[in-house]
């Protein structure tokens, strides 16, 4: 074996047997600070280099005073190498504690801010994660008070729409009950609207129900837009005459869909009664259908004055009316809701504009395939 050879074998085992009891190490303090890793690491690399030289000088028979000159420059850049080791760490392990307070917000509610100053490559990629995570976190706890304040609302408004037909379902019964009521046949008349009018209202919060559930039930099946809107406008004429509303269904066109025609005919019906119910006397409801680059749209336009622009992203929220102008005299605050859900399980989208002396709302649904 040549001169080559054999100091790269002795150099070799003496900076194995030091890496081999670095790695112990190591495995000892896996659970300490960064800090102590980083010394145990550059610790390893000098003694490696000072036992492979310590074997290579004995193989070599070199002198005392080389010998002592040799470690006297290893062990001087083993103080170097543990000092740069210590103060990496020391950093490092400063960084990543201004990190963990940072983070710390998060269960506070607050918004996370990355610490100031530079920071490696991975702890700034952590940052950045975090400070997208606050993002998210932030509007899921702003979707989160959203739906809270539309329950409370829900619940309030619910309960004050159903103490009032049941007062006077209890009167009407109490009148019959004792003989006092003068037209029997007009209370009971009362009452069976007053019951139709709950049982509406119970049906509404058991489709809204299984809207926000995602189980929403729908057997879709190909129909022209032509027959829906037509149902529709038939279905909300009486009311129209009642209020002295034109229903004006121009620009229908023929355009085929895929839809749900009982749950898309309640979405329409919906719609309509909302804008007749918030036109005025002699105003016009009208109701189009047509082709888009997005799919199908349908619109209906009314003649309500106009949304203020504040209320314009709640109109879809559940319990939302508006106004005390723009309240109606029944309902709650339901319908535009479950019109939302019901064009969403459609994978179309709802939506609400101003236009001038009224407001257009639009469904836009996907066309059906050829």
């Amino acid at each position: 074996m040549n001169d080559t050879m054999l100091i790269a074998l002795y150099a070799f085992t003496g900076a194995a047997a030091s890496g081999l009891a670095g790695a112990g190490a190591l495995y000892l303090i896996r659970r300490r600070s960064l800090t102590a890793s980083l010394a145990v690491v550059a610790a390893v690399g000098v003694v490696a280099m000072l036992a492979g030289t310590l074997a290579v000088a004995r193989a070599m028979f070199l002198s005392a005073h080389d010998l002592t000159v040799v470690t006297t420059v290893v062990a001087m850049a083993a103080v170097v190498s543990l000092a740069t080791a210590l103060l990496l760490g020391r950093w490092v392990v400063a960084r990543s504690r201004a990190l963990a307070v940072a983070a710390r917000s998060f269960g506070d509610g607050g918004d996370f801010t990355a610490p100031d100053g530079p920071a490696t490559a991975e702890l700034e990629s952590l940052s950045r994660e975090l400070a997208a995570t606050s993002a998210r976190l932030a509007e899921s706890r702003q979707r989160e008070r959203a739906l809270e304040t539309s329950r409370r609302e829900l619940v309030a408004w619910i309960s004050h729409d159903l103490r009032t037909p049941l007062a006077g379902l209890r009167a009407m019964s109490e009148a019959l009950e004792d003989g006092v009521a003068a037209d029997p046949d007009r209370y009971l008349r009362q009452m069976r609207t007053e019951v139709e009018h709950l049982n509406d209202m119970v049906g509404d919060l058991f489709e809204l129900s299984r809207i926000h559930a995602g189980t929403l039930p729908l057997a879709p099946t190909r129909m022209s837009l032509y027959d829906l809107v037509g149902d529709a406008l038939a279905g909300a004429d009486p009311l129209a005459r009642e209020h002295g509303v034109r229903l004006v269904g121009g620009r229908i066109e023929p355009v085929p869909v895929e839809v749900d025609g009982k749950e898309m005919s309640r979405v329409l019906g919906n719609l309509l009664v909302n804008a007749i119910r918030r036109t005025p006397a002699d105003g016009t409801v009208a109701i189009a259908a047509e082709r888009s680059a997005d799919g199908v749209v349908l619109s209906v336009t009314d003649g309500c004055g106009g949304i203020p622009e504040e209320d314009l992203p709640r109109v879809f929220d559940t319990g939302w009316r508006g106004s005390h102008a723009r309240t109606p005299p029944a309902g709650a605050g339901l319908g535009l809701a479950i019109v939302r859900g019901i064009v969403e399980a459609h994978q179309g989208r709802a939506t609400v504009r101003n236009i001038p002396g009224g407001c257009r709302f639009e469904v836009v649904l996907p066309t059906a395939a050829s």
